[in-house]
């Protein structure tokens, strides 16, 4: 599991919250990816795109339709935040899938800080645009009168779990496909068995460059449904 200790990037001392370490690295280099695709990439604005100006077109519209289709039209306000997830999301996925890189959204404290500020950006909107009626979201108008006490504790319940799902599903996901990789190349070794490790190793690998898209849209679809909560808290 060496491949997910935080190390600093200078010296062995202690790790302080100010300490550079690996994890701070790749997350720079990820802002230093995006500033190259979505800045220097579409700099020239060509009407006939360049394939870097393209890539930055089709995830820019990607996004943005999610965005509209499912919070709707008063949703698009808050979509370069969403945006800004995806891509960060994303480009930390991929650069992790390099050879001796790092993976910063395979630790619960990266994903954490991503889940509950999604957590709690959402609620406070939802209190700043509803005051109390954003309580509604738990109160199910439209059940038996007997269920709805129970179904609003179900329901609050659900909520507050949802900054937990949120992080852990993308830290767990990350985690497990790097984590079963290293498995299989701890098997490659031996040489009856190598040619069978070898390929499973490239099938996992695949996978996983799958997986970094798929975990992605699914941290940003949720963010959305969340937001539509918050804008439109009736059911």
């Amino acid at each position: 599991m060496d491949q997910f200790i935080v190390k600093p990037l200078f010296g062995h001392g202690p790790i302080e919250f100010y300490t550079p370490t690996n994890v701070t690295l790749w997350m720079a280099l990820a802002v230093l990816a995006t500033v190259a695709l979505f800045v220097l990439g579409t700099r020239g604005r060509a009407i006939v795109p360049s394939r870097v100006q393209s890539v930055a077109e089709l995830a820019y519209g990607f996004i943005y339709k999610m965005v509209e289709d499912i919070t709707g039209h008063d949703g698009v306000k808050y979509f370069p935040k969403i945006f800004t997830l995806f891509v960060f999301i994303i480009f930390t996925n991929y650069l992790g899938l390099l050879p001796m890189s790092f993976t910063p959204t395979s630790h619960i404290a990266v994903t954490a800080v991503l889940g509950f500020g999604v957590f709690f950006a959402v609620t406070i909107l939802g209190f700043v645009k509803h005051g109390a009626h954003f309580l509604g979201l738990f109160w199910m108008s439209d059940a038996p009168l007997i269920l709805r006490p129970i179904i609003a504790i179900i329901e609050v319940i659900s909520y507050f779990v949802r900054p937990v799902s949120h992080s852990i599903r993308l830290a767990g996901n990350i985690m497990a496909g790097h984590a079963v990789i290293k498995v299989f190349a701890g098997f490659a070794a031996i040489a009856a068995i190598s040619p069978v490790s070898v390929a499973a190793i490239v099938a996992i690998y695949g996978l996983e460059v799958l997986v970094a898209f798929i975990q992605a849209y699914v941290f940003t679809i949720l963010t959305c449904v969340y937001l539509k909560d918050a804008l439109h808290p009736g059911h």
